[in-house]
């Protein structure tokens, strides 16, 4: 029988984001996204959401690990990546594939324009 590990969402305003990335640059996206992350947001048509929905579920991911900022948690020790289908699925890095190893991260995203919304669950 699986046990629900924990549980986390967040949302994201894309014009926040956008702005973030216009001031901040490669210094925030080299600080939060992996490389295959960035290449994939900056392949898109409008790069900002796709930047916008991964920074969404690494927050969503980090709110069900219910350890707050203690350093288990390193933002790009979590990649946000997509099955052949096209949903969004997660990668664990470092430390925190330690952690959460033999957990299953599941992981929802939804967008429209201007607003995104992550839900991560971890299932034990």
């Amino acid at each position: 029988m699986s046990t629900v590990r924990g549980i986390g969402v967040d949302v994201v305003d894309v014009e926040r984001m956008k702005k973030m990335l216009r001031e901040q640059g490669d210094a925030f996206t080299a600080r939060v996204f992996t490389e295959a992350e960035i290449a994939y947001c900056r392949s898109k048509k409008n790069p900002h959401e796709h930047f916008a929905a991964r920074f969404a579920a690494k927050e969503a991911v980090s709110k069900a690990l219910q350890t707050g900022w203690t350093g288990e948690f390193r933002w790009k020790d979590v990649e946000v990546m997509n099955e052949p289908s096209g949903a969004p699925k997660i990668a664990l890095y470092g430390q925190l594939a330690k952690l959460l190893e033999g957990n299953m991260i599941h992981l929802s995203l939804s967008h429209t324009e201007n607003t995104v919304v992550a839900f991560a669950l971890i299932e034990a």
